[in-house]
């Protein structure tokens, strides 16, 4: 390939998107500064203006996973949705999240390839664990009376969905041979919550 320089819009984030459609389509192992900067059209040293390491470009695109995560865990509900379809969509878009961007989905809770103290990937990650929050306040269950209900049930809600994602994208659930998909959703395995207030 002839190397170019770069003339035209934030080489940052074509670094970003260059290596989230990397990652998409040949998987983390996949992943170099060389190689995302060959697809962006620029210098193999142009990235370290950026990013000093892999990993830099690791955070940044696990940052912008987190982004995405929140708007999959958001979509569809109209503004006057109950807070149980609230729960249920959250739920349901954290899970279609992970099935539609496997490789992202495992980057974006590997502390071996991300800085967890980077500040944007905090902010990006807090963002996405805000609609946790959201869908766990006032949550009516079995220690919904405790000192640290709130937490407990962020915990609980975390601990379940995130655990559904992984062992259903690890192949571990049954799944329908015709299409390859876990046979019960994550709503046909929820326990019944209803909410306080």
């Amino acid at each position: 390939m002839t190397e170019r320089p770069y003339h035209h819009g934030n080489l940052r984030q074509t670094l970003i998107n260059e290596g989230l459609a990397m990652l998409e389509a040949d998987g983390l192992a996949a992943l170099s500064l060389r190689a995302i900067a060959a697809r962006a059209g620029v210098s193999h040293a142009a990235p370290k203006n950026h990013f000093g390491q892999l990993r830099d470009l690791h955070t940044a695109m696990a940052a912008e996973g987190f982004h995405r995560h929140v708007a999959f865990m958001r979509a569809g509900l109209p503004k006057r949705a109950s807070r149980t379809a609230r729960l249920m969509a959250a739920m349901r878009g954290y899970v279609r999240f992970a099935e539609t961007h496997p490789h992202l989905f495992s980057l974006m809770f590997s502390s071996q390839h991300c800085d967890f103290t980077d500040p944007e990937l905090e902010a990006a990650a807090a963002q996405s664990y805000g609609v946790l929050r959201e869908i766990a306040t006032g949550l009516d269950w079995d220690k919904a009376d405790t000192p640290d209900a709130s937490l407990r049930a962020e915990m609980m809600l975390w601990s379940l969905v995130h655990g559904y994602a992984q062992l259903s994208l690890n192949g571990q659930f049954p799944s329908d041979p015709a299409t390859g998909r876990t046979t019960l959703s994550i709503t046909d395995v929820m326990p019944s919550f209803g909410y306080r207030g």
